[in-house]
């Protein structure tokens, strides 16, 4: 059930379970670090103290600490001290939704290269040579999704 104000604490803590369980099987990322992203996106206010991320997602100091360096090192969350203040804030980027995408962009760009110099090894056995084709088709396909996709956006 929503409120004026929107959903209640209960329906934010699910969706951001839901998050973390995203962020742990598509990414590789243990679940934790879901959580806070799924946090970060959600509260309010937006920029939040280690203490109240911990008390929001149910994670131990220690564990959050680790999980929060990863995230200010990929810099998909900001870590941030306001003028006169002692503590640290943490906020998730706002183009922290793009760098992932350039990252998984950049990955399949290095893959298609990557599978392009298979098809270069000369290959007897045209089975083998089908199944490297095939990657570099699906790596084709996707690139002229995303080329229409974004054409519509901006078009």
């Amino acid at each position: 059930m929503t409120t004026q104000d929107g959903p209640d604490r209960e329906q934010v803590r699910a969706w951001v379970e839901r998050v973390a369980m995203f962020v742990s099987e598509e990414w590789g990322l243990a679940p934790i670090a879901g959580r806070v992203l799924g946090w970060l996106m959600a509260c309010d206010p937006p920029a939040q103290t280690a203490g109240d991320i911990a008390g929001a997602i149910g994670a131990s100091r220690a564990s959050l600490t680790t999980n929060m360096h990863l995230l200010t090192s990929v810099r998909l969350v900001r870590r941030f001290r306001r003028p006169g203040e002692r503590n640290v804030y943490y906020q998730i980027e706002d183009d922290a939704w793009s760098k992932v995408i350039r990252q998984k962009l950049a990955a399949f760009t290095a893959f298609d290269e990557l599978v392009a110099e298979g098809l270069k090894l000369g290959w007897a056995d045209e089975t083998k040579a089908q199944r490297i084709r095939s990657a570099r088709s699906s790596l084709a396909a996707l690139t002229e999704a995303l080329g229409d996709q974004a054409t519509a956006q901006h078009g």
